[in-house]
């Protein structure tokens, strides 16, 4: 039976430690008005998510993180907690990304991570492919955004014959 990635550490976890069903959570990275400024400014700057007045007057009616700022704290957490630091190969692509509610000025953002399929490469039969359905949460347990992901991660002992 697989190994389940829950209990190995990113420096050993290949293909067969992505086991279905597992889920686990990671977090937080909170973020403040300051956060969501600065990288709205570079990235998004859009007046909700730079510009507190001017914030106050859309339908939000206060500051709030861009999308894209709420998935590059999900990549955070992903990267540092759940992709193999040993093993990952690449990303072909997400699902279904939604933004569900606003992040605000304080949040504290966690990721939950559930493997959904973890199949063998039928072209590439050294690497599997993990899809992955994450939620990301704020403090209050609301889901702000959800998302699913497709990695490509090497097959345990494929590292050593390459």
């Amino acid at each position: 039976m697989a190994s389940n990635w829950l209990s190995i550490p990113r420096d050993e976890r290949y293909f067969e430690d992505y086991v279905v069903g597992s889920s686990r959570e990671y977090g937080t990275i909170q973020l403040s008005a300051e956060d969501i400024i600065d990288y709205a400014k570079r990235f998004d700057p859009q007046p909700m998510h730079t510009d507190p007045v001017t914030a106050k007057d859309t339908p939000f009616g206060e500051l709030i993180a861009s999308g894209w700022h709420t998935a590059s704290v999900m990549m955070r957490l992903f990267v540092d907690n759940y992709l193999s630091s040993v093993a990952s190969l690449a990303s072909p692509g997400i699902d279904e990304l939604r933004w569900q509610k606003p992040v605000r000025p304080g949040d504290s953002l966690s990721a939950r991570i559930t493997v959904i399929e973890a199949r063998r490469s039928a072209s590439k039969p050294d690497r599997g492919i993990v899809r992955s359905y994450i939620e990301v949460k704020n403090q209050h347990d609301e889901v702000v955004m959800k998302m699913k992901a497709m990695n490509l991660f090497m097959c345990r002992g494929a590292a050593a014959k390459t």
